[in-house]
């Protein structure tokens, strides 16, 4: 048994914590606990897409459909504030390398591709595949948020749940948008 922990603390699964706690009274070694890392926690089953399902389900059921617009547009201004302050007055393909990383720091799986006078932003993974294929309300926090960090008009033009196996991000350079107006609204 010791030999698989410290295979599995070596491969960087688990971590070995030493509890003082468990001398008293006793003689020799404390106990090793081990636990779980941050890495290794990932290797189990979540369920957060079906609470994530759930919770948008309440919201709506509990308090009208409104209100979960509402907690949709919360969403993504709060997206907005974290990111914006990268992008402020930076231009628009500066802007869009900055979004690249939109889900994550060098995040492979998203690209910009030129198309005519307008770009396309490309998503090959998305993080929320599971919520959004069963509420696709939710993608509209990312064309809103989008939209307002890069001051332009942007629709998905490509849906992971049409089928396309990517979700593509149409961005209409030459059609700008006022962030300071821009009212939140579902896709």
């Amino acid at each position: 048994m010791r030999q698989q922990l410290l295979q599995l603390q070596r491969e960087g699964w688990v971590e070995a914590v030493v509890d003082p706690e468990t001398v008293r009274g006793r003689t020799g070694r404390p106990a090793t606990v081990y636990r779980l890392t941050g890495a290794g926690e990932h290797l189990f089953p979540k369920q957060y897409d079906a609470l994530a399902v759930a919770v948008i389900d309440a919201v709506a059921d509990e308090l009208g459909v409104d209100a979960a617009v509402r907690v949709l547009a919360r969403v993504s201004n709060d997206r907005i504030g974290v990111i914006a302050s990268a992008v402020d007055g930076r231009t628009l393909e500066e802007r869009l390398e900055i979004l690249k990383s939109w889900y994550s720091d060098g995040d492979p799986y998203m690209s910009v591709e030129r198309h005519g006078g307008d770009y396309r932003l490309i998503e090959r993974n998305c993080p929320f595949y599971n919520t959004a294929m069963s509420r696709p309300a939710l993608c509209s926090v990312s064309v809103n948020a989008l939209t307002r960090l890069l001051g332009v008009r942007v629709h998905r033009e490509e849906k992971f749940q049409n089928g396309d196996g990517r979700c593509v991000f149409r961005v209409h350079a030459g059609e700008p948008i006022d962030g300071g107006t821009w009212q939140f609204h579902l896709e």
